[in-house]
């Protein structure tokens, strides 16, 4: 490890169940983590799922709240029980309040080796212009 960079081990965290309903596919639920970044002409959401491909993630808009689902299905061998696990193996669920500053036409998402990939571009209002300033 270089001078300066810190090491950081995160473990998953367990989506909490809100009073408003419960999940009717029994296991355990993770918030999957992810990086935000902003440009000038977008928003772009990098979640970590491991174990999720494009048949196993629901992503749906309802209002201003997008929130992502993704499944894993757990893997079991004939004959054999687990005796010892070291990673928790479970769907993912997540939500985000979108600001009106997103074009909610072109949302684009894509997963690969169990990363996905949100791209929420701006408006054209939204975007960021330069004013001239001029004498008087």
């Amino acid at each position: 490890m270089s001078e300066g960079s810190k090491e950081m081990e995160v473990q998953k965290q367990e989506v909490i169940t809100s009073e408003e309903g419960e999940r009717t596919k029994e296991g355990t639920v993770y918030v999957p983590r992810a990086d935000i970044y902003e440009t000038e002409d977008k928003v772009t959401v990098i979640a970590d799922m491991p174990g999720v491909d494009e048949n196993s993630v629901d992503i749906t808009l309802e209002k201003n709240i997008l929130t992502i689902r993704g499944f894993v299905q757990t893997q079991t061998f004939e004959h054999h029980t687990l005796s010892y696990a070291e990673y928790g193996v479970g769907d993912y669920e997540r939500s985000f309040v979108l600001s009106n500053e997103i074009d909610r036409e072109r949302i684009e998402a894509t997963v690969k080796n169990g990363v996905l990939r949100l791209a929420l571009p701006k408006q054209e209002a939204a975007k960021t212009r330069k004013i001239e300033v001029k004498t008087a």
